[in-house]
């Protein structure tokens, strides 16, 4: 059982040289795309003698969800796992996790976690701080609660009031504290809080947020921070996820399989739903359009939880360069081939179909490769789509007609930054 239930305040270890964090895995949600993270967070921390979990281990506090999480921590982790209580932890916490306030005390250094999910430590917590502090044999302390203290980067944080009592009870110590540790924030960062080390680590799961115009959600990647001995010292290192993808489950040649071909029908599905809603919308009937759409999204929704278990994404900067040479390829070889062998066995609609999508095709290749160049400085704001053929125009103002079908702009669907914003 590598799921640990915290059933007493001081949990000693002899094997605690090493440990990971990760932070907020289910706060959005236990489903397949925050799950899939939080299974390659816990590969990626499998040389590690224990793993933390700095709260939000759900989204909400029932026995579905926990169960959800313990299966597969039980099923993917090959070390200890325990949490600590975050805002979301809630009803049935106790019961799956044990005690919000508690102690691991391995030889080299001890690891307090406090609970502070309702912003403010608890009584028990800081008694139970105060107590490992004082021990001589004690000489390294991470103190781990969710909630961030008062720092540089963010104002989501606990009062400075609270934080005092906090400070009032390591500070006798303070020579002993080798980092304070907290998550709740979907991101990362590190500052220096009362002259302490401090790490803010929520990137276990749930979908990275920005923090302020100095740390965006572009700058940083679900990741895990790893503490370990150097030199008989606490030190830490971040470990970023991309490069450690959880497919494990895939492995299984029939499940891969089954997963493709339900990928396959969950896509048929959706675009069917689509197609089905447009011509509802066209003669007016809103309310069934209005269900095909939503049923449409639900595919897709089930749709990337199959692709997101057999997909080995790269990194986001250099993902449009894969997607770039695909199109390329369509648009250089595919396309203008099956175009011209279809127009020579007199299937002229065939060849009209693969020519116009070749059309469209170059011009994504275009748009990709800009994006590839300049992901920061992309300069097109808007993007217009034909709804006849697909082709892709981009600029300000839409030509009169599509050059490829000659439908009229009127019927462009729009994409811009702006409408996206709003």
């Amino acid at each position: 059982m590598y799921f640990k239930k915290a059933e007493q305040e001081l949990i000693k270890t002899d094997k605690l040289k090493s440990f990971s964090v990760i932070g907020d895995p289910g706060c959005e949600g236990v489903g397949i795309v925050m799950m899939q993270t939080y299974a390659s967070a816990l590969t990626a921390a499998e040389d590690d003698d224990m793993i933390l979990i700095a709260g939000d281990m759900v989204p909400a506090g029932n026995r579905h969800f926990y169960e959800t999480a313990k299966n597969l921590t039980e099923a993917v982790a090959k070390k200890d796992v325990y949490t600590l209580k975050g805002n979301h932890d809630t009803g049935d916490y106790e019961k799956y996790c044990g005690l919000a306030d508690y102690v691991i005390r391995g030889k080299d250094f001890s690891i307090a976690v406090l609970d502070n999910a309702s912003r403010r430590f608890s009584d028990k917590g800081l008694e139970l701080l105060g107590r490992e502090l004082e021990e001589q044999e004690v000489k390294q302390v991470v103190i781990a609660f969710h909630i961030p203290v008062p720092n540089h980067f963010t104002g989501n944080a606990v009062s400075d009031v609270e934080f005092a009592r906090l400070r009032k009870v390591y500070g006798p110590y303070k020579d002993k504290v080798s980092y304070l540790l907290c998550g709740h924030v979907h991101s990362r960062f590190e500052d220096e809080v009362d002259g302490i080390p401090f790490i803010c680590t929520g990137g276990g799961g749930a979908f990275i947020e920005d923090v302020s115009e100095d740390i965006r959600a572009c700058d940083v990647d679900h990741h895990i921070v790893r503490f370990f001995l150097k030199e008989g010292k606490l030190t830490h290192r971040v470990v970023d996820l991309e490069g450690i993808p959880y497919s494990r489950e895939v492995q299984d040649k029939v499940l891969r399989e089954e997963i493709e071909g339900a990928l396959a029908g969950e896509l048929m599905a959706h675009f069917k739903y689509l197609t089905y809603a447009d011509r509802a919308r066209r003669r007016g009937y809103e309310k069934t359009a209005n269900l095909f759409e939503a049923l449409a999204e639900s595919e897709y929704r089930h749709a990337r939880s199959f692709y997101n278990l057999i997909e080995k994404h790269t990194a986001f900067t250099s993902e449009a360069d894969k997607y770039t040479a695909r199109e390329k390829f369509e648009a250089e070889n595919l396309y203008p081939m099956l175009s011209e062998y279809a127009s020579g066995q007199g299937k002229i609609l065939c060849s009209q179909a693969f020519s116009d999508a070749g059309e469209a095709e170059k011009v994504h290749a275009r748009l990709l490769s800009e994006v590839s160049e300049n992901i920061e400085g992309y300069p097109h704001d808007t993007i217009y789509v034909c709804p006849v053929c697909g082709y892709v125009m981009a600029g300000e103002q839409a030509p009169e007609r599509c050059p490829v079908c000659g439908a009229p702009s009127k019927s462009f669907k729009k994409f811009s930054e702006a409408k996206n914003k709003d």
